[in-house]
């Protein structure tokens, strides 16, 4: 089998096709969860605090000299990408027990009826069993 072909069959399975859905969704869902922590959750936190932006949050630990630039530790905005990481795993964590509880549920429901032919099939090959 050539490589060619082996990545085709490779790439054509559901899996593969279905994690790159959740991939780009996954990714868009990241950049949600960024603004909301940067854009509507952290200003009003802020400012409970003491009118503190997050985002600025920062030490100096070389000031810029000459062509070389300032090094600066910017801890605000690690806090953000904390907060940003803590909603993202709770929504996943969310989304999966869901899943989950339907798995229980659908596993969990009775198997449906026999329909009335099969248990007429049935009963004539039990019959003819007997008959031999």
């Amino acid at each position: 089998m050539s490589l060619i072909s082996e990545f085709k069959q490779f790439a054509m399975r559901g899996n593969v096709v279905d994690m790159a859905v959740g991939i780009i969704i996954g990714g868009a869902f990241g950049k949600i969860v960024s603004s909301f922590v940067g854009d509507v959750l952290m200003p009003p936190l802020g400012m409970l605090i003491g009118g503190v932006d997050f985002s600025s949050l920062s030490v100096m630990l070389r000031e810029a000299a000459g062509t070389a630039p300032a090094v600066v530790l910017s801890y605000g905005k690690f806090i953000q990408s904390i907060v940003d990481f803590a909603i993202i795993a709770f929504a996943i964590f969310l989304m999966i027990k869901a899943m989950n509880s339907l798995q229980k549920k659908q596993e969990a429901a009775p198997p449906p009826p026999t329909p009335p032919q099969e248990v007429l099939l049935g009963e004539i090959r039990d019959l003819l069993k007997t008959r031999r």
